[in-house]
């Protein structure tokens, strides 16, 4: 305790590293002392923090409810929790609070950045340290609850749960189960070091802003009509047999999915966030389905490459990928990036809102390939772009005006303009995303954008398609034919009257 006084007193403490050292340090003592003791309770205090031991030694494991606690802050948990699976003959539950730890941490408190927004945060609470007999403490059976004592009132800003992982504070298995001016009770699935943090201009509260849920709601329900209508659409109708409506037919696809299964959890979050299970593994499918749809984008965007660069030659036969490898290759590739991040983060899934957690920077893992595709098909787009050019000037050749005629360079050019505005809506739709921040109209602008991509994929490929709306045209007059009414009389009698 002289030793750790010294130490805080000092100034050392000015980084993430050092303040890890020092926590780890201070908990391995706890450990190496707490079977030493003959005292059942020990408590020691001086200016800088103060420490509390609980220990027991008896032939049967302890049962029943254990309460750690100082002025700032009171620790709830079980002694079934302390021993673990194996009894050694004696447990032990430790706490240590830093009540003067805050001055030396501000520099570390700016940089955190837990709810995925850029801001800073300063410290409402003393940072406390539990530690107990049991050496596996990562996933608890039932999770330890503390109460802290706010060092300041707490008005329109929201206490966050945090612990220590490293060089920084997370909210990784924590939440907040209470809080009032005075007092935040927080509840965490591990044992670790922990506090709670306050955002100094807090963003405002999601949860409570009804009008962005309805239109988010009624938004996403548009798109979802037209989406379908879309799917359908392409199932029954190909341009033209050079060209293949496979990767529009999967990329309406994944839309329709992402978007119903995004709707869906958004209606029911607050009986799917507590089942942390079901909610990590739709944030996982979720992952899956945008990220097809991306990598669908970027298949288009190959096969137009590939179509466009054959304008000029003569071929005799159809050329392209099989369908039958094109879905493989659409699907594999999400599949392998979704389950190389599950393996290498599989506490990544699942955050407030069901989606990939902000904490170790596991959005990157949806961010990354997006902006990767993203820069591709602007690359492959603007090599589209001069080939076209070059070819309808060739165009004016009398030989070449023979083997193309002039409507296949109108499809042609009426294909290729059609997929880059889809490329421009349905991928740049996006960028809001990376700078909404707190800004309400930025998240409104992107919730419209990505909401309704099947409106615009239907505008783009069917609305302004003539030969889609005369089927368009067919399938109502089959439709009023299905359903007009039949007359009594037999059609042979009205055809000699007439």
């Amino acid at each position: 305790m002289k030793v750790s006084d010294e130490v805080v007193s000092s100034g050392n403490i000015n980084d993430g590293s050092t303040l890890s050292v020092f926590l780890g340090a201070m908990e391995d003592t706890l450990h190496l002392i707490g079977p030493q003791l003959d005292q059942s309770v020990t408590r020691v205090e001086n200016n800088i923090s103060e420490v509390w031991l609980n220990v027991k030694k008896d032939e049967t494991p302890p049962k029943g409810i254990v309460t750690l606690g100082t002025n700032t802050v009171h620790l709830n948990t079980s002694w079934e929790t302390v021993v673990g699976e194996k009894y050694p003959g004696f447990a032990y539950v430790g706490l240590i609070s830093y009540n003067s730890l805050i001055s030396t941490q501000t520099s570390v408190m700016e940089e955190t950045n837990t709810g995925g927004r850029t801001a800073e945060y300063y410290l409402n609470s003393p940072v406390v340290t539990f530690c107990v007999s049991n050496k596996k403490t990562e996933h608890l059976p039932e999770p330890v609850t503390f109460t802290f004592t706010h060092q300041h009132e707490v008005s329109e800003s929201k206490p966050l749960c945090v612990s220590w992982n490293n060089t920084k504070w997370t909210e990784d298995g924590c939440e907040l189960l209470h809080s009032n001016i005075n007092h935040s009770v927080c509840s965490c699935d591990h044992l670790s070091t922990f506090a709670l943090i306050m955002q100094t201009r807090p963003c405002p509260d999601d949860e409570n802003n009804i009008v962005i849920k309805v239109i988010g709601i009624l938004a996403v329900s548009v798109g979802l009509v037209f989406l379908s209508l879309s799917l359908v659409t392409f199932a029954n109708y190909r341009r033209s047999p050079r060209l293949t409506n496979t990767a529009l037919i999967n990329l309406c696809l994944n839309l329709l999915l992402a978007h119903l299964l995004f709707l869906l959890t958004q209606i029911f979050l607050r009986y799917i966030k507590p089942l942390q299970v079901l909610c990590a593994v739709l944030a996982g499918v979720l992952h899956f389905l945008f990220l097809s749809a991306f990598v669908w984008m970027f298949t288009e965007a190959v096969l137009l490459f590939i179509h466009v660069k054959n304008l000029t030659k003569l071929r005799s036969k159809k050329e392209g990928l099989n369908w039958k490898y094109l879905v493989v290759i659409g699907y594999i590739i999400s599949l392998i990036v979704v389950g190389v991040s599950a393996v290498l983060v599989p506490d990544g899934y699942g955050s407030e809102k069901c989606w990939l957690k902000t904490d170790k920077d596991f959005v990157w893992s949806f961010l990354g390939p997006v902006c990767f595709i993203l820069a591709a098909n602007t690359l492959l787009f603007l090599s589209i772009l001069i080939i076209m050019t070059s070819t309808l000037k060739k165009v004016m050749n009398e030989s070449l005006k023979t083997k193309r005629t002039e409507r296949d360079q109108q499809l042609f050019k009426s294909v290729v303009l059609k997929t880059m505005i889809q490329f421009i809506i349905l991928g740049c739709s996006w960028v809001p995303g990376f700078f909404t921040g707190c800004s309400k109209v930025l998240e409104m602008v992107f919730l419209l954008l990505n909401s309704q991509q099947g409106t615009f994929i239907f505008l783009i490929h069917c609305v302004f398609n003539q030969e889609v709306r005369l089927l368009y045209v067919k399938w109502w007059r089959t439709l009023c034919a299905t359903h007009t009414p039949k007359t009594e009389e037999d059609p042979d009698t009205t055809t000699t009257k007439f």
